[in-house]
């Protein structure tokens, strides 16, 4: 087992704490792990008369947890290049904060001798924190304030030196507490989603740079080699993981999901994109693709390097952009111009922004603006209409540093329409902004949206996979018949490839029996399927405990009204909307609970000590 390393940020005190083993069997690593410890801290509160609700998700009681997996860092692991950000709390939806980045930073934590960070308090003036070989320490970063990711990333680089450097930073979007800010690793890798880099910058925590070369153990190395290599082959033959992804990239989607009639187009109006192919990973390809970057001890490299050569949106070179930054910046504000897109998307890297929630915000704005909601001297001369390519690109900029209306686009969607009188205009789930797909074209993506404990996500159970692209088996998207099962089956798989800590690619390939196998040859314990899966059970019913101590139950697990009243107007799902009510009766039914909330008799039978 490995190291825990508690910074609090208040007294600048460090100290290493050993993972625990019994712990680590419940929960494996990564989010499960860190889903633990969350709670403990609510239990610590509450034992002390705080309440969870009271917590400010910007002030120094809330706690932030950077975690590895039991799968990071290991040769020949499928896609164990990542690490998983969790708090206590979310700035952009006060539910959970969740969030998982590929690139290098997450094994090169764990070659520096710790498995996990855990950051709680508050600094008085700006800090990173160093850890190299095992030895960690706090250092002014004054210089570093007021730093983009990239000057960020490459300084400490330097400043550190030698072989196995990365940084995980804030840009200044974290700095000026915008609430859909991230955490940058490797400058343009990103712990996305719910807002953790401002939690980063409430605490005047700049960065953490990690170095080291400690080689990672492996109980079984036999077993593992032959489980190892069986998997990647397993892998490099999938049509996705070996042809899809690495050939076109995630974007590759953008013409799938259309022509499913479940992309969304200006704010969801739609699900179809008459300009797709404009915006497309084939395109992407044709015209400013320049190479490929995978994330360490990746088979597939679906990261794409790109650069526009001339015009008003030139960059000399970046990474991206993705599908699902494609579809935000790009289809759901109605732009079709992919090198103002692939601009919009620079600007989140280089400033440190969600672009799945900036673009949904944008668009939002949009519809605010074109519908006459928003009074012209708010705006201060910034043209939000669908379609436009240059306000896209300036309003990015102007929310990193809340300039003129960029204070009010900080907020993110749902406070956005709230300000303005509209809240149903905001797309969103527990105030999280969904991603690329419309879920009446697609009724099980629509389930889970609504239970995911962080709100509007895909990741919480990727449901598209089985609907569209038929893994592991083709199902009827436009039906709401069995998809509570699959949404259950698809989250809590996704639970133990998340605290494994994985890519959920492999998932194209690999299934629950693959990662016990590996599990087991890596940890030295006997796994099975169903050991694996329950695992993910418990780690989805603790979240939820938690989500539900910060106030959020049934009334939560909802979608927008636009997606349950109004019916899809053209396209394959043309007259459809999402029949959630009947789905979610089903899914409380399976998980066991009662209006979102556990019953006792599930966490007794899945072993949660509340």
């Amino acid at each position: 087992m490995g190291n825990i390393l508690k910074v609090d940020l208040t007294t600048g005190t460090l100290r290493s704490e050993p993972i625990s083993e019994d712990i680590a069997k419940k929960y494996l690593g990564g989010k499960g792990y860190a889903v633990y410890l969350l709670y403990n801290y609510l239990k610590e509160y509450e034992s002390k008369g705080f309440s969870p609700t009271d917590i400010n998700p910007l002030g120094p009681e809330n706690v932030l947890i950077f975690a590895t997996g039991p799968g990071t860092g290991i040769p020949g692991f499928p896609c164990s290049g990542r690490y998983h950000v969790m708090a206590l709390r979310s700035p952009l939806t006060g539910s959970i904060g969740s969030a998982n980045s590929g690139g290098e930073w997450g094994p090169f934590l764990k070659f520096s001798g710790y498995d996990m960070v855990v950051i709680e308090g508050a600094s008085e003036d700006p800090v990173y924190l160093s850890i190299v070989d095992g030895s960690a320490e706090l250092r002014s970063a004054s210089d570093l304030w007021g730093k983009n990711v990239f000057d960020t990333c490459r300084i400490l680089s330097r400043r550190v030196g030698g072989k196995n450097i990365s940084v995980a930073c804030i840009g200044p979007a974290g700095e000026n507490l915008v609430r859909m800010a991230c955490i940058m690793n490797d400058e343009h890798r990103a712990a996305g989603r719910t807002g953790l880099g401002a939690v980063m910058g409430s605490k005047n925590l700049k960065a953490i740079v990690v170095s080291g070369k400690k080689e990672v153990p492996v109980a079984n190395r036999d077993v593992f080699r032959e489980v190892s290599r069986r998997c990647l082959e397993t892998m490099r033959k999938n049509r996705v993981t070996g042809e899809g992804l690495p050939t076109y990239g995630t974007s590759i989607l953008i013409n799938v999901i259309n022509t499913a009639g479940g992309l969304p187009y200006k704010n969801w109006q739609t699900g179809v994109n008459p300009y797709a192919d404009k915006i497309s990973g084939e395109t992407l390809a044709e015209t400013y693709l320049t190479g490929r970057r995978a994330c360490w001890g990746c088979t597939i490299g679906c990261g794409r390097v790109t650069s526009v050569s001339s015009g008003p949106f030139q960059i000399i070179g970046t990474e991206g952009p993705e599908y699902e930054s494609i579809w935000a910046l790009g289809g759901s504000t109605g732009v079709k111009d992919l090198d103002a897109i692939v601009k919009a998307n620079h600007y989140c890297d280089e400033f440190g922004m969600d672009p799945i929630s900036m673009g949904s915000t944008i668009a939002a704005a949009m519809e605010l603006n074109e519908r006459g909601y928003i009074p012209k001297e708010d705006l201060q001369g910034l043209d939000l209409k669908f379609g436009n390519s240059t306000a896209l690109v300036e309003a990015v900029w102007r929310t990193a540093y809340k300039a003129g209306f960029g204070k009010y686009l900080a907020l993110g969607s749902k406070k956005l329409c709230e300000i303005y009188g509209h809240p149903e205009i905001s797309m969103s789930v527990k105030g999280l902004e969904m991603p690329a797909y419309d879920p009446r074209a697609m009724k099980g993506i629509g389930l889970t949206y609504a239970t995911a404990n962080r709100g509007g996500c895909h990741v919480t159970g990727y449901t598209v996979s089985a609907e569209i692209l038929g893994i592991p088996e083709k199902i009827d998207p436009l039906t709401p018949e069995g998809k509570a099962k699959w949404a259950k089956l698809f989250q809590d798989f996704t639970c133990v490839v998340n605290s494994t800590v994985n890519c959920l690619f492999s998932t194209f390939a690999l299934g629950a029996k693959d990662y016990a196998e590996l599990l087991s040859a890596v940890t030295g314990w006997s796994l099975s399927e169903d050991d694996v899966l329950r695992i993910g059970e418990r780690i989805y019913n603790l979240e939820r405990v938690i989500i539900n101590k910060l106030g959020f139950d049934g009334k939560d697990d909802t979608l927008p009204k636009r997606l349950l009243e109004e019916p899809m107007p053209e396209g394959p799902a043309k007259g459809h909307i999402v029949e959630l009510e009947k789905m979610k009766e089903e899914y409380y039914r399976l998980r066991g609970w009662v209006n979102g909330v556990p019953t006792a008799e599930k966490l007794k039978e899945l072993e949660i000590e509340i």
